[in-house]
């Protein structure tokens, strides 16, 4: 990757302080200039700077390998919820990206909380023994949260205070609420990640700011969109790759217009950020709405899953499967980019009686 630093390609640290006076500090900053200029500014012989550019692209360049290599080194990471985790084999996979798309109350960042849990815990509790990046674009990051997750979740690990600190501070929170700030982040991450022995990176949410600024109606908008997000997807990816760590995204939802939707309808609920973007992600997972307490969770695209529902609910422990039978999945879906949503249009409220937190009347 062009951005990466010139000490993480071999180079020395004295060469790395010689290019550095001239503003030279990233592989693509040196690949941009001819052997003349390295000379120049690195004061080598026209062999030595030509040398010095070549082990550089050999250093940024993708290595070649074979499947049988890329089996070797598939792993997943559970998720905790068996279902889930059965499906797609292993839980979530390392080495790419995993969007969760759906409408807001969901449970996305509810489930980003849950996996930045599970990413601390040891591998022989099913964790990856790590730190988590989280970046967080919406300020929906909750540290109070998190920890009521852990003690819910893992009550004979996390009885004691210590392990809640030490787990909590294993969280790297991030918090970038424009675009510029998250394509900079980003570039930056590799060293943030070596550093604080991160396992898992999470996004929360690529839609939120891209959104906000970009007004797709006006002329030229929805182009400059496109490239910074083929930019942002390229970083998540090479990270992924890079690290072989799981990268998890949230997005959000928009309206289609046009096409036959659901039940006859000419327009329906779908990811946002259109199909293009849809095809960046390895896996889409969709949550929706089943009914005023319950959600459904689709697998609506996966390398190695098929098309799956499966029923879920939000508990004070994170999410919370109904049922642990995979077998109980529907199978029936369409094109990923263009998957109806089921969102929530009305809650049946019962101002007379108090009810608890599962939604129940008490008597």
């Amino acid at each position: 990757m062009a951005t990466r630093k010139l000490k993480r390609a071999g180079v020395s640290d004295e060469m790395c302080e010689q290019l550095k006076r001239h503003h030279v500090e990233s592989c693509g900053d040196l690949l941009s200039l001819t052997a003349v200029e390295v000379m120049t500014a690195a004061g080598l012989s026209f062999r030595r700077a030509s040398e010095l550019l070549r082990s550089v692209s050999a250093a940024v360049a993708p290595p070649v390998t074979t499947a049988l290599e890329l089996r070797r080194r598939h792993s997943c990471f559970p998720t905790s919820l068996p279902a889930l985790d059965t499906l797609l084999r292993g839980g979530l996979p390392r080495g790419s990206l995993t969007e969760l798309a759906g409408p807001s109350g969901c449970g996305k960042t509810q489930m980003c909380l849950m996996l930045s849990v599970l990413a601390t815990l040891p591998e022989s509790e099913g964790g990856l023994d790590g730190g988590v990046i989280y970046i967080d674009t919406e300020a929906a990051f909750s540290a109070q949260r998190l920890v009521e997750i852990a003690c819910s979740r893992f009550p004979d690990r996390f009885s004691c205070k210590e392990r809640v600190r030490q787990m909590a501070g294993r969280v790297h929170l991030f918090r970038e609420l424009t675009c510029r700030n998250v394509l900079n982040r980003l570039d930056r991450l590799e060293e943030d990640i070596i550093s604080t022995g991160a396992r898992l990176l999470i996004l929360d949410s690529v839609a939120s700011v891209v959104r906000k600024e970009f007004d797709t109606t006006l002329p030229g908008n929805l182009m400059h969109r496109s490239d910074m997000l083929g930019h942002e997807a390229s970083a998540l990816k090479y990270l992924a790759h890079q690290f072989n760590i799981p990268v998890v995204l949230t997005n959000q939802v928009t309206t289609h217009v046009g096409g036959q939707g659901p039940e006859g309808n000419p327009g329906f609920v779908t990811a946002a950020l259109g199909n293009t973007w849809s095809h960046s992600v390895n896996t889409r997972l969709i949550v929706q709405y089943a009914d005023s307490r319950r959600r459904q969770i689709l697998i609506a695209k996966s390398p190695v899953a098929p098309f799956a529902v499966l029923n879920y609910t939000v508990e004070k422990q994170g999410i919370c499967m109904d049922g642990e039978d995979p077998r109980e999945a529907s199978y029936e879906g369409t094109d990923p980019g263009l998957q109806p949503i089921r969102v929530q249009t009305e809650f049946n409220c019962n101002l007379t009686k108090p009810m608890d937190l599962t939604g129940q009347t008490l008597q």
